[in-house]
């Protein structure tokens, strides 16, 4: 699971991720990047923290929160790879309840990638 210091939790950091940060969109889900060394705040030392955004467009309760699960998991295992001064929201599509974990793991990787959070080559453990 991912560690209570690595989770976003007020709504202002979700609205200034969302809002100040970059953006990419994949098929099933949307990446959101915002990097705290842009604010000369307390926050700006510290660890990297992730917010997951799962309406019910996506599905009902149960598909939802099995949707949330699989992110946490996927973000748990990015941590090393991401900058400790980075805040990332992932928004899920409605198409994300259809797609395996490996294919939600890619199309984050991808997204981060992209945005140039991370640049290395995923582990072969990683998409087991």
């Amino acid at each position: 699971m991912l560690p209570e210091p690595h989770r976003l939790h007020r709504s202002a950091d979700f609205s200034r991720t969302v809002r100040r940060g970059r953006r990419m969109g994949r098929q099933d889900l949307v990446v959101h990047a915002f990097t705290r060394d842009d604010l000369s705040c307390v926050f700006s030392i510290g660890e990297s923290r992730f917010g997951l955004i799962v309406s019910k467009a996506v599905g009902p309760a149960v598909t939802r929160h099995r949707v949330a699960r699989r992110l946490r998991h996927i973000c748990s295992e990015l941590l090393p790879d991401v900058p400790e001064t980075a805040d990332i929201v992932i928004r899920a599509l409605p198409g994300a309840a259809a797609l395996s974990s490996r294919d939600l793991h890619r199309q984050v990787r991808s997204g981060l990638k992209k945005l140039g959070f991370i640049d290395t080559a995923p582990s072969k453990d990683a998409l087991s």
